[in-house]
């Protein structure tokens, strides 16, 4: 049996896994997540007002757990994570990487509205239990949008 996982079968595992995370369906959660699971999240700046409350640095099923529950009773409900463009990045041994957009969006006066949205990294393997994540790095937009010309001039000013 192989043990290469397919982008229809990557996609409906991330799909599943922030659908149980908005419903705070535990449980699923645990089962998504390998035990060595590493969990970083972050703004794109690093001095985000909120990077406190969004900047972990976990190691373990239990710790991103706690944290990951905390953080969603914290929530509002309805929360909805959409990823988007899902795709594969590459395969070191058991391990297939991906890339994807995320965007969060919430209910206020009865209207859908933006919450968040960011760029999410994950590394995935097979386990004994199904598809599980083995990493996961989300790097979160607070960083004010600019025609990308300024910021191509800005990079080349400043040397980077």
């Amino acid at each position: 049996m192989s043990n290469d996982i397919t982008l229809p079968e990557l996609q409906e595992f991330i799909s599943r896994y922030w659908y149980d995370y908005d419903e705070a369906n535990y449980d699923e959660m645990a089962a998504a997540k390998a035990e060595n699971i590493r969990f970083v999240t972050r703004s794109d700046s690093g001095a985000s007002p909120f990077e406190e409350l969004m900047s972990p640095e976990l190691h373990g099923r239990e710790a991103v757990l706690e944290w990951l529950t905390d953080h969603r009773k914290e929530s509002p409900y309805p929360l909805r994570h959409h990823a988007t463009n899902v795709h594969r990045t590459g395969v070191d041994g058991d391990v297939t990487r991906a890339r994807f957009y995320i965007f969060v969006n919430q209910i206020a006066n009865f209207v859908p509205f933006a919450v968040s949205s960011g760029v999410a990294d994950v590394a995935v393997r097979r386990g004994a239990s199904g598809l599980e994540f083995v990493e996961m790095d989300m790097v979160l937009d607070t960083t004010n949008s600019v025609p990308l010309s300024e910021l191509a001039a800005d990079t080349a000013a400043s040397g980077a």
